[in-house]
């Protein structure tokens, strides 16, 4: 008869949770696995699908929002110039630069919105679906005033943990959005510097397929990484401390053997990934380990 260890733990932990209130920022290079490190984080640390805030998902909001909600788009008009009143070609973001950008596309606008005259007047709102529907910026102004009515307008981002995923992405977000979350009294708990090389991220990228994925545009994407993404990170160090900086590597690649036959096991790595933030999150090995043993599950 085999007898147990006296000193084994008999305790299996499924699930932490993070103190809130408090903002996880999540950074990196296209293509470096944020989007699944964050669903990832979300599962083991009890954070709710809806705190998770990538930018994509805070435009898809605040269009239903502004469209549904009486309060948001009053919210969104009085406090930061935003609104379906106000026409694109006159209003607080015009420029020469704007106006010719949305005239390039005013038939695709009046087919998406089956209304004529779009050349003429095109709201904000109107704007802010179309790029967000086919994939175009919209101006920088408006990325920052979003995400700062979006945390304010959601209560619970005020009181229970949440990830921000890719934002800030400029020296001058950074500045708004610690200006923001003072406010509200919010603490960054942890900037997670996902980083990844050049080829890698053109490696990964190719593997996808995207069709906005070509070579020029991957080179472009990575660039603005170097030159604003990365002195991004270096303000939140200085701002918030070394302590609050994370540098995870996001290639750490596991293989698995198949009759002779080597595939990437994409599961594997993700977990490889998530298990370096949590321990740059104060979480014990051994949680940790007990964590991914349940995931794999």
């Amino acid at each position: 008869m085999s007898l147990r260890n006296p000193l084994e733990s008999h305790i299996q932990v499924e699930k932490i949770s993070l103190r809130g209130p408090g903002c996880v920022i999540l950074t990196g290079p296209s293509s470096c696995g944020k989007g699944e490190v964050a669903k990832a984080l979300c599962s083991l640390m009890s954070i709710a699908p809806g705190a998770h805030l990538s930018m994509g998902e805070i435009l898809r909001t605040t269009i239903q929002s502004a469209r549904s909600d009486v309060s948001f788009r009053t919210l969104l008009k009085a406090k930061y110039q935003i609104s379906d009143s106000a026409n694109i070609f006159e209003c607080l973001d015009a420029s020469q630069e704007l106006t010719k950008k949305v005239l390039s596309y005013a038939q695709d606008l009046e087919r998406y919105f089956k209304r004529q005259d779009m050349d003429k007047f095109c709201s904000q709102l109107d704007w802010l679906e179309f790029c967000t529907m086919n994939g175009l910026l919209v101006p920088n102004r408006w990325t920052q005033e979003f995400i700062a009515a979006h945390i304010e307008h959601n209560s619970e981002l005020h009181t229970k943990p949440f990830i921000l995923d890719g934002y800030p992405r400029r020296v001058e977000a950074a500045q708004h959005l610690l200006g923001i979350l003072d406010s509200l009294n919010i603490p960054v708990v942890k900037v997670v510097h996902l980083s990844i090389s050049k080829q890698e991220m053109i490696s990964r990228a190719n593997a996808r397929g995207r069709v906005d994925d070509d070579q020029a545009s991957l080179l472009s994407r990575y660039n603005f990484y170097i030159d604003s993404v990365q002195p991004t990170v270096d303000y939140l160090k200085e701002r918030l401390g070394s302590p609050a900086i994370a540098l995870i590597d996001a290639h750490q690649p596991v293989y698995t053997e198949n009759n002779g036959c080597r595939k990437l096991n994409l599961e594997a790595s993700i977990n490889n990934v998530v298990i370096s933030v949590l321990r740059n999150l104060g979480v014990p090995r051994s949680i940790v380990n007990d964590l991914i043993s349940q995931k794999k599950r």
